[in-house]
């Protein structure tokens, strides 16, 4: 889980590894391309995207920018029951984890590991239960990271209200 060594220069454009590849394309694609994003490799990811969504993810890993990362886990009902942490569901199928309440990083590490010691966690879970826990201990007993608890903004939308249906008589 070791970051990578600092750079010199421009910063990294993508977290994943990467290389340059020249492509010839027709004005009206790369038209196309630059409205959806000014800078063509992006615009060129941005389009791949779904495609990669439809690969199978780890069941709890790490979405890395930069030098900071979030855990992206699969969801689990049972790991929202039994820690009391909230998923917060990305559009690619998996999910954050927030905390609903006030608890602390170590407290959510002692309660999967709780968690694990239970015959009754099923076996999709004790998957995501043991990821989870894996990376926070590499985490905490890393020296070049971290563990940061930070605050998301998520913004919900409000159901809208059932139209009134008027009888006439």
């Amino acid at each position: 889980m070791a970051s990578p060594a600092p750079r010199r220069g421009r910063p990294r454009k993508f977290t994943a590894p990467s290389r340059p590849v020249t492509i010839t394309l027709p004005d009206h694609v790369l038209d196309a391309l630059a409205a959806l994003d000014p800078d063509l490799s992006r615009a060129i990811v941005r389009l791949a995207q779904p495609m990669l969504a439809d690969r199978p993810h780890p069941p709890a890993e790490l979405a890395t920018f930069g030098r900071h990362s979030v855990i992206v886990v699969h969801p689990s009902r049972s790991l929202e029951r039994r820690t009391g942490v909230e998923l917060l569901h990305l559009p690619d199928g998996r999910a954050l984890i927030s905390f609903a309440q006030p608890m602390t990083i170590a407290s959510l590490e002692l309660l999967i590991e709780d968690s694990l010691e239970d015959k009754a966690l099923l076996a999709a879970d004790r998957e995501i239960f043991e990821a989870i826990g894996s990376i926070l201990k590499t985490a905490r007993r890393s020296d070049r990271v971290v563990l940061l608890q930070r605050n998301v903004i998520v913004l919900e939308t409000r159901r809208a209200a059932a139209p009134i249906r008027r009888i006439s008589k």
